[in-house]
């Protein structure tokens, strides 16, 4: 299982959004995404945030919060322990990505977006302010075939 984060960047009640559409083979191609990427030998969670921030986007987090531990299993794709981050303050500009394009979603209007089934359910728990939690997605292909959080099943509507 590899390591990885992702980051959801919160200002004037936007999220600074990643549209996935340069990277040829990318399994998260046309998703709308927070930032992040894979740990490297030696990084913590937090070191990853940063890095992939500042890699992906040319921010400097000075406010963010580790709010949740999202397992992926899939029957296509390696497995993946997700660290899921939120900050509320940086430093810098968003510049260019080389893996899609970036951009200030109302997240109200996320919703309509491309985006994995299973982000969903962990979008409404940062909304709702959820504490700290550990999100097991399941998927077959790129549907979502089980859900449980903190070691419980959720019922379709992934509720």
């Amino acid at each position: 299982m590899k390591n990885t984060t992702l980051c959801y960047i919160e200002r004037d009640g936007a999220w600074l959004l990643l549209h996935r559409i340069k990277k040829e083979g990318d399994l998260n191609r046309d998703k709308w995404i927070g930032l992040g990427g894979k740990c490297e030998e030696g990084e913590s969670p937090e070191d990853c945030v940063l890095r992939e921030v500042r890699e992906e986007a040319g921010l400097t987090l000075t406010q963010y919060r580790y709010r949740g531990l999202v397992t992926f299993v899939s029957d296509r794709w390696e497995g993946e322990y997700m660290h899921l981050f939120t900050a509320s303050d940086f430093t810098g500009t968003p510049g260019e990505c080389d893996e899609g394009v970036l951009e200030w979603i109302p997240k109200p209007d996320f919703a309509a977006l491309p985006q994995w089934e299973g982000d969903r359910i962990f979008l409404r728990l940062l909304e709702e302010d959820a504490p700290f939690f550990s999100l097991k997605l399941r998927y077959e292909g790129e549907t979502l075939a089980e859900a449980a959080l903190n070691g419980k099943a959720l019922e379709k509507p992934w509720r």
